[in-house]
């Protein structure tokens, strides 16, 4: 499994709307396990996103879905500011099923 928590620092009083472009609808991206968009509660304009993908394939291949290139092309002009917290290997927890999961 491949898993990546990022912080993203959105432009001042921007950072709801760039949590409702980041925060999936209904639709899918083969591979993910989770996506959390989750809001800094000590900094007015920062966010998290935690996920965890099948693999770094899986993750890259979600780059070049039409829904999230136009996600990418509206959050944008949002984000004041971006960075990778950490890479991950995700080994399992609620809901996140795993190999371990079923000994």
């Amino acid at each position: 499994m491949f898993g990546l928590i990022g912080r993203i620092t959105a432009t001042p009083g921007d950072r709801d709307a760039l949590v409702a472009i980041l925060t999936p609808g209904g639709g899918s991206m083969p591979g993910c396990l989770s996506y959390i968009v989750a809001r800094d509660p000590k900094h007015p304009d920062a966010i998290y996103v935690t996920e965890a993908w099948e693999s770094r394939d899986a993750h890259a291949a979600s780059l070049k879905l039409p829904s999230v290139q136009a996600a990418i092309a509206k959050g944008r002009p949002l984000i004041a500011g971006f960075e990778t917290i950490a890479e991950t290997e995700p080994v399992g927890g609620i809901g996140l099923s795993t190999e371990f999961d079923n000994p």
